[in-house]
């Protein structure tokens, strides 16, 4: 079950909120109680959708999925991304180096699920730059059989309004995410995010550790990108053969056909499909290109080792082994986080949670066995 919640952002701007397994006693204000279709759903075009396939390949145990703390940081040689860093040609951009097996069945680690209730600790889901709430629903489930899982619609993402005055700050980011968990209640939360939104995180961990009771970081960078990762972007963009005449062939173009893939990665089709909705000509994207690249301008000319130095709550940075974030970095960024600690999953690249969904699991488990420890002793 998923259910919409409306929530104020900064300077007004209205934000979905979306909150996965058993409603919590006494519903709070705005409730939608069903969920609309997520944009290209079988209900509107017939077809299925990355929502409704598997998406990803079980990773085997043992050593192809291995966590340390930060006191272990392991060989920083021989596994930084390919490609341009940041950029169209790395797997943390758009495109770049992935597996090519592409979405198979997998199963989440077992656990006694129980109903969420309005006590029950929090969780906030932030997805990154082009995402949207829905790239966190199978996450968000399985988590809601112990936490109170709630995705975030981003501003000018998703759902949510997209406001046309370049309001695409980090300090709007992350006054939106601080604005959803008191609205919602879900304080002391632990900050789930992805890439741009790992970011938001670890600011409004540093700026407001009241509201925060743990933190993952999954496969953002620290460091400054730099003006030409920019401009690459603006090219990767323009390069888009908008509109797509059907769902299938947005599939094949972010899997396939994209110029900035090195090779076929079939999760990256799916997940450009969930961002897609049908007009009157075709299939465009439900973001303003130009709104998204505001919004990366916002963070990649600066580095953000200071704010991550900041945060006082236990820390899991969590990497693909082929993603945008290379080992030494995402070490080095463990080092420097007060109460870090590290994990890798394999046959991953940017896109982890959509790559391997079970190695994701496996890697963010131990973690929130832990917060969830500190929270009842």
């Amino acid at each position: 079950m998923a259910r919409r919640i409306e929530v104020t952002g900064a300077g007004g701007v209205r934000l979905a909120a979306w909150e996965f397994g058993d409603p919590p006693k006494g519903e709070p204000a705005g409730v939608v109680p069903e969920q609309p279709p997520p944009l290209g759903t079988a209900r509107q075009t017939g077809r299925p959708t990355a929502r409704e396939r598997p998406p990803g390949r079980a990773v085997p145990p043992g050593p192809t999925l291995r966590v340390v703390s930060q006191r272990d940081h392991g060989d920083p040689a021989g596994d930084e991304p390919r490609g341009v860093p940041g950029g169209p040609g790395s797997h943390g951009g758009p495109g770049g180096p992935a597996t090519s097996d592409g979405p198979r069945t997998s199963k989440t680690p077992d656990r006694p699920v129980a109903p969420a209730t309005q006590d029950t600790p929090g969780v906030l889901l932030l997805h990154g730059l082009m995402g949207r709430a829905s790239h966190w629903a199978s996450t968000a489930r399985w988590l809601s059989g112990r936490f109170r899982a709630v995705a975030l619609d981003q501003r000018g993402h998703g759902q949510s309004d997209r406001p046309a005055d370049g309001t695409y700050t980090r300090d709007a980011y992350v006054e939106d995410a601080e604005a959803a968990i008191e609205q919602l209640g879900l304080g002391p939360a632990v900050l789930v995010g992805h890439a741009m939104g790992a970011l938001t995180a670890w600011q409004l961990a540093a700026k407001r550790p009241d509201l925060v009771s743990g933190l993952i970081i999954l496969d953002m960078r620290a460091s400054a990108l730099g003006a030409a990762s920019q401009r690459e972007w603006a090219d990767w963009f323009r390069a888009w053969p908008v509109p797509f005449a059907t769902l299938a062939d947005v599939r094949k173009w972010f899997g396939e056909d994209d110029p900035w893939v090195e090779r076929p990665h079939r999760a990256r089709g799916e997940f450009y499909a969930e961002v897609m909705r049908e007009e009157q000509d075709g299939w465009h994207p439900v973001f303003d290109p130009e709104q998204m690249l505001s919004s990366r301008e916002a963070w990649v000319l600066d580095a953000h080792w200071e704010e991550l130095a900041q945060v006082r709550c236990p820390s899991l940075v969590v990497r693909g082994l082929d993603g945008e974030l290379g080992r030494a970095e995402a070490q080095e960024m463990v080092r420097v986080l007060p109460r870090g600690q590290y994990a890798e999953v394999s046959d991953a690249g940017h896109l982890v949670h959509y790559d391997q969904p079970e190695g994701w699991l496996m890697a963010i488990e131990p973690f929130l066995d832990q917060i969830l420890t500190d929270l009842t002793t």
